[in-house]
């Protein structure tokens, strides 16, 4: 791999950990008030769904996995088995789609 790919990969995997670690304080603060308030599933999903700034916020955060933790199982993939080439390339890729895949259908069964 060349030193550019490096790079932007180094650059993706800490900007998209940048951006987990605010999602993931936002997504813990709202359970922690919804479960303190007594609210069921049913009534933040009734509070939730159609929420285009809810679901533009899960998208982002399905982003930043389908992003981050390629990378990073790229990297565990090539250290660990000394996995190199076209072939972990690709792999990671497929699973990068996969999760991206889950969670945008997820996002929209939630807030369609």
């Amino acid at each position: 791999m060349n030193t550019r790919t490096q790079v932007l990969l180094w650059t993706a995997q800490r900007a998209s950990a940048a951006l987990l670690a605010v999602c993931l304080v936002v997504h813990l603060v709202t359970i922690i008030y919804a479960v303190r308030n007594g609210l069921s599933a049913a009534e933040i999903l009734g509070r939730t769904r159609g929420s285009a700034a809810w679901a533009a916020f899960y998208a982002v955060f399905v982003a930043a996995v389908a992003v981050h933790a390629p990378i990073g199982l790229r990297a565990f993939l090539a250290e660990t088995f000394k996995w190199r080439g076209g072939g972990l390339d690709i792999a990671v890729m497929v699973i990068a789609l996969t999760l991206a895949m889950w969670g945008f259908r997820a996002v929209y069964a939630v807030f369609a």
